[in-house]
């Protein structure tokens, strides 16, 4: 059993609005250097291979504090994943764990007795449950894994179908029952965002890939995390489906580094091949982390306040993919007249406020919210100053 991580397709764009989606960030160095709360920086070893996770660990582990256990290789094998686990304890580290509750119901079963001792016997040095991937972007783009397959008569519809199916089919039935104790849920996604929390994740990472926007998907979902009151982090995954896979070390290190400026709690680098037997990290992705830890260490920062931001306002339930002219909408509607009228407003936003726009949804805009940041900007144009 391997991990069943989606890869994006390649979208091209062509479209006033092109910055919204491509990348631009790569290479814009942070303006602050501020105290901040603790980062928990790390590699998701996303390959069922012991001896090489161990070797990974014993190199990385002086400069980062946390590791995702990423392949069900390991984490349905409870003799791997006992020694996997304790290995990266005894280095100092914090760890958590895969689970795809759809893939193996005897691997989710395993599990589940595991988990049961694991709270007490490593504490808080066990993190948490990594619990199914990308759900949000398995949904837009109709993959095997999406949440769910049949059709939605509107919007609405389509929001309650993903989030009453996710929380009930994938997370409690399949993982919330295991952890009858405060065991938090996390999980990385490209889209949608707003609609994962809402359905029971405790912390979302945004994922840095392809060419597109930094910006623009930590907007996305740092505006989830803040006006829903959760945790939010980022996911630097794969550039390429071949060989390296990963960016070049300085671009890694531009990510690791914007990330952090941004606010991000997590800060994680997927590690593994298209055959999820090895990894991936050269030597330069491994001195850009190094350069990274100490750049944590000689540049703290203060995680932007909400009413310092200013935050775009999408329609309720708008399942729009932001990854180009033709992304679709929940998986089921093509792009409409509106996706372009938001994507334009998004650019010149973006390049606008940068680092201080959030991107949120009306659903949750209650009288207590309005107040939260400096300025609220409606998809119709609307504008509010609390």
């Amino acid at each position: 059993m391997v991990r069943h991580k989606y890869m994006w397709p390649i979208i091209f764009v062509s479209l006033v609005a092109s910055s919204l989606f491509l990348s631009s960030d790569f290479f814009e160095m942070p303006y602050s250097h501020r105290q901040a709360s603790e980062v928990l920086v790390g590699v998701d070893v996303a390959f069922d291979n012991v001896t090489e996770i161990r070797s990974i660990v014993d190199e990385i582990g002086p400069y980062t504090n946390l590791i995702i256990i990423g392949s069900t290789g390991i984490t349905y094998n409870v003799t791997k994943l006992d020694e996997v686990c304790q290995y990266v304890v005894d280095k100092g580290l914090r760890f958590m764990i895969y689970m795809h509750p759809q893939d193996s119901p005897a691997g989710v079963s395993i599990q589940r007795e595991w988990v049961t001792d694991a709270k007490t016997r490593w504490g808080e040095s066990f993190v948490g449950l990594y619990a199914f991937d990308e759900p949000g972007g398995r949904q837009l783009d109709n993959s095997t894994y999406r949440v769910f397959n049949e059709t939605a008569t509107n919007f609405t519809d389509a929001a309650n179908k993903f989030t009453d199916t996710l929380m009930n089919d994938f997370l409690k039935h399949a993982i919330k029952e295991i952890i009858n104790r405060d065991l938090p849920l996390f999980t990385s996604d490209y889209a949608l965002y707003w609609f994962d929390y809402k359905a029971g994740y405790d912390t979302v990472f945004a994922e840095f890939g392809w060419n597109y926007s930094r910006q623009l998907n930590i907007a996305l979902c740092r505006g989830a995390a803040s006006v829903l009151g959760k945790e939010w982090g980022v996911m630097i995954t794969w550039t390429y489906t071949q060989p390296p896979y990963l960016e070049s070390g300085k671009r890694l290190y531009y990510d690791l580094v914007f990330a952090y400026e941004n606010g991000a709690k997590y800060i994680l680098i997927f590690d593994t091949n298209d055959n999820y037997t090895h990894g991936t990290l050269r030597e330069e992705h491994l001195a850009a982390l190094k350069e990274f830890w100490e750049y944590i260490k000689d540049n703290p920062r203060t995680v932007s306040q909400v009413d310092e931001r200013v935050a775009y306002v999408l329609p309720k339930d708008y399942g729009y993919g932001f990854r180009g002219p033709n992304d679709k909408i929940w998986g089921l509607w093509e792009a409409d007249d509106l996706s372009l009228d938001i994507s334009t407003d998004l650019g010149s936003l973006i390049e606008k406020y940068r680092r201080n726009l959030d991107i949120i949804y009306d659903d949750e805009l209650g009288v207590n919210n309005l107040k939260y940041y400096s300025e609220l900007v409606f998809w119709n144009g609307t504008r509010y100053l609390p």
